[in-house]
């Protein structure tokens, strides 16, 4: 008899990177789940019945009149699905401008597809070092750095794009244009969150929107912002906002309402390439320099930052240098500066990251005249969206998590030579030092 659930969670990922992560916690919790970029979808099913659904996107790059056109089929597509649960996935890091990548403008667009106007923001991710307390955001630098303020963080608070410069979310979100919002903290969770959650609720308009923010110090809160949120489906579907700690607090309910799942699913280990790896690092974060340096089986090729925005003959030469290296069997690493470079022109972030896109996309496919690439890493999130999208894929299925934030999917295309590749994408901001040599060696399940 064929297997005929429907889903029960829908995700839309602000980026790529975020989005896999999401992929790879929905498959640690149990659920099977693929995530594609287009509405409605039709390949889907091709990765079998599914329990969780998303899509991929780039609205954190994109301006409010954009998100509204990318979001809006969003929206319609997932209400006609009936998932309970709708989340708008984020960098838990919520950088955020009022011009770029605005989150109040996401959800405006998306609440209208849900049935609920209360509207749920989880505001930390404990397992990459991010965390919200008394509505105060701080992360973490790196895998194993300082924890810093948000609006004091060595990265986040310098973003060529979207700097935070406030830590209190709920003026942040206010900047945005998402106002009132109310606010429920740490200490709630251990007296009575119930109640607190009524009273920030009743300080709302009820004709309105009703975001709240959650604190999110540990595991624990995540739990009992859960079971909130669990009572709360009696009345109907709601959207969520957040990391993919949104995913650990309702993992209980999701698995139920799943109904053939029961227990977590094991993360599988990644064997050693079989083959050349070939790495593209866009990202400008201190944490991709420090993995670059700390990188040993690849050759590792620098790109000028200012030739690789404006010379495409400069562009061309490295690209057959590329190519040499991997049909010479040799692991190749191109990244295009990082943050200490004064030539490093931030205003291009965008021109920079389409162009990435486009050799990327023409690595891939000139190799594949040869012999196909198993195995493919980026780093960068709006690198990671535009070439996703430029290798000409319809979706990624889970198959491993390589490190915390970092996820190994398994690409699908029509395309044979490009169906199954092993591609990691990686934010700037996560991973350990060896995570590009790890991609090389395999990494045991974890």
């Amino acid at each position: 008899m064929p297997d005929t659930r429907k889903p029960v969670f829908g995700w839309y990922g602000d980026d790529f990177t975020g989005a896999t992560d999401t992929l790879a916690t929905l498959a640690a919790q149990g659920c099977a789940a693929c995530c594609s970029w287009t509405c409605p979808m039709p390949p889907r099913w091709r990765a079998g019945p599914l329990d969780a659904i998303g899509i991929a996107g780039s609205a954190r790059a994109m301006s409010p009149e954009a998100m509204r056109a990318a979001l809006a089929p969003v929206g319609r597509f997932f209400e006609g699905l009936g998932v309970p649960v709708l989340h708008y996935k984020v960098c838990s890091t919520f950088d955020s401008a009022p011009q770029v990548g605005n989150i109040a403008v996401a959800i405006e667009t998306l609440a209208p597809h849900v049935a609920q106007r209360f509207v749920p923001i989880i505001g930390g991710q404990p397992n990459l070092g991010r965390h919200c307390v008394f509505g105060q955001l701080f992360a973490r630098a790196g895998a194993h750095g300082q924890t810093w303020r948000i609006d004091r963080h060595p990265t986040m608070s310098r973003h060529p794009v979207t700097p935070m410069l406030e830590a209190d979310l709920v003026m942040h979100f206010g900047r945005l244009g998402l106002a009132p919002i109310a606010a429920v903290h740490c200490p709630a969770y251990r007296e009575d969150p119930e109640a607190a959650l009524a009273a920030a609720l009743a300080r709302l308009p009820a004709d309105a929107l009703q975001p709240v923010l959650f604190d999110a110090l540990t595991d624990d809160d995540l739990d009992v912002i859960g079971r909130l949120l669990t009572a709360r489906l009696a009345a109907g579907s709601l959207l969520a906002v957040g990391g993919s700690s949104v995913v650990h607090a309702v993992a209980q309910t999701l698995r139920a309402r799943a109904g053939h799942v029961s227990a977590r699913t094991e993360s599988h280990a990644l064997a050693p390439a079989s083959g050349p790896v070939f790495v593209f690092a866009g990202s400008l974060s201190p944490v991709t320099a420090r993995q670059i340096d700390a990188a040993t089986r690849y050759r590792r090729m620098a790109a000028h930052p200012q030739r690789w925005l404006t010379e495409a003959s400069y562009r061309a030469e490295l690209l057959s240098d590329v190519l040499a290296g991997l049909q010479a069997g040799q692991n190749v690493l191109l990244y295009t500066g990082d943050a200490s470079e004064a030539a490093v022109d931030t205003t291009a972030a965008a021109t920079a990251a389409r162009l990435s896109a486009d050799f990327i996309a023409e690595v891939v496919h000139r190799q594949a005249e040869r012999a196909p690439l198993g195995r493919v890493g980026i780093a960068g999130g709006d690198t990671s969206s535009h070439a996703t999208l430029a290798l000409g894929l319809w979706g990624l299925s889970y198959q491993m998590r390589l490190d915390a934030g970092v996820t190994v999917s398994r690409t699908h295309s029509h395309t044979p030579t490009l169906d199954g590749v092993e591609l990691m994408l990686k934010g700037g901001q996560v991973g350990g030092d060896d995570i590009f040599d790890r991609l090389v060696t395999g990494s045991p399940a974890g």
